[in-house]
């Protein structure tokens, strides 16, 4: 299948790539605006003299209704296969996102979007580390198995506190 083309590429505009800072007084969290030890989540500072709050100049900007990034060039989060019917009609406009939290059949959702001719931005997406966790399973299943055999070659006695080991190995 050819690649997808999308009808019309918008520019993507990031009106505020810097995070939004907290200025606030918590125990631990002194002003971290001024201190690069302190984390720095954001909280409303809700003080009626705190001058972030008020909005003077040149202190922290507070996140406004106009920050946020432009709808048509937002990604479209699919958390399971049924949504993904949704870009059934605007697939040339829209791509799909596997959403970070979808752990249970990733692939199914790829291949349906395969199916429909939807663009998905990170087919990739969890596959790998799913993959990695099969085989350490796996690996972990082997070891134990060959210790298990092991054990069953070789005997324990039980004599109490004094406990002798015999092979069952031919000589």
């Amino acid at each position: 299948m050819a690649a997808l083309r999308p009808l019309v590429k918008p520019k993507i505009v990031k009106k505020r790539t810097k995070e939004f800072i907290q200025h606030r007084y918590v125990h631990k969290f002194i002003q971290s605006d001024r201190y690069v030890k302190f984390k720095h989540n954001w909280w409303k500072p809700r003080g009626i003299d705190n001058r972030v709050h008020r909005r003077f100049k040149g202190q922290i900007l507070m996140p406004n209704i106009g920050c946020g990034s432009n709808k048509k060039t937002k990604h479209f989060l699919v958390h399971n296969v049924k949504e993904l019917e949704v870009l059934l009609m605007c697939n040339k406009s829209y791509c799909a996102e596997i959403a970070h939290n979808v752990s249970k059949n990733p692939k199914a959702i790829v291949e349906r979007a395969t199916q429909l001719a939807i663009r998905v931005t990170n087919p990739n997406a969890r596959l790998l580390s799913k993959e990695n966790e099969l085989t350490l399973c796996a690996c972990h299943i082997c070891v134990s198995k060959t210790i298990k055999l092991q054990k069953k070659k070789t005997g324990v006695l039980g004599l109490g506190k004094k406990q002798k080991r015999f092979s069952l190995t031919t000589f």
